[in-house]
C-alpha cells in the first residue's frame, strides 16, 4: 500500500521571478535550495518540503501553456505547517512586510482542525499558513 506522509514538493509556474524570491525567501523565510538556469527552475526549501518556482518564459514553464492570471490559476492553494504558530506575531511579520492576512480560523488540515491564515503571493497564489490541531 503507498502510504504519503507530507507534501514533498509544489511547482508554481511564475510571471516574476525576482518578485516570487523576494515573497518567499524574505516574508516566509524559504531559502534556495538549487538552480537549475538551463531549463528554468529555482528550488525553495520550505521546512521539509519544497517549493519550486519556473519561469512561464523558461523551458519548463513554457510546456505548461499561458500564464497564471486573474482568469485562472495554476493551483487552488497551498498549505505550510507552521511551529510554532504565533498568530499574533505571524500577522505583525506579515503587516510588516506589506502583505495583507485573512482572519485567522480554524480549518480541517493533516494533523487535525486548527488555526490557519490565508495570505495571497504576488502573482495571485493563495498560501494557508497553518498551525497545529486544537481540540
Amino acid at each position: 500500500m503507498i502510504r504519503i506522509r507530507e507534501i514533498d514538493h509544489l511547482v508554481l509556474r511564475v510571471i516574476d521571478l525576482d518578485r516570487m524570491l523576494h515573497f518567499y525567501c524574505d516574508v516566509l523565510g524559504c531559502t534556495i535550495e538549487r538552480r537549475v538556469d538551463a531549463i528554468g527552475l529555482v528550488q525553495l526549501r520550505a521546512g521539509r518540503s519544497l517549493l519550486d518556482l519556473v519561469p512561464v518564459d523558461g523551458d519548463l514553464g513554457r510546456a505548461g501553456g499561458a500564464a497564471p492570471g486573474s482568469e485562472g490559476r495554476n493551483l487552488d492553494h497551498f498549505c505550510f505547517r507552521l511551529e510554532p504558530f504565533d498568530a499574533a506575531e505571524i500577522r505583525a511579520q506579515l503587516e510588516a512586510r506589506g502583505v495583507a492576512a485573512g482572519a485567522v480560523e480554524s480549518r480541517y488540515g493533516a494533523e487535525g482542525k486548527g488555526p490557519s491564515i490565508y495570505i495571497t503571493d504576488p502573482e495571485g497564489n493563495v498560501v494557508e499558513l497553518k498551525g497545529p490541531p486544537r481540540d
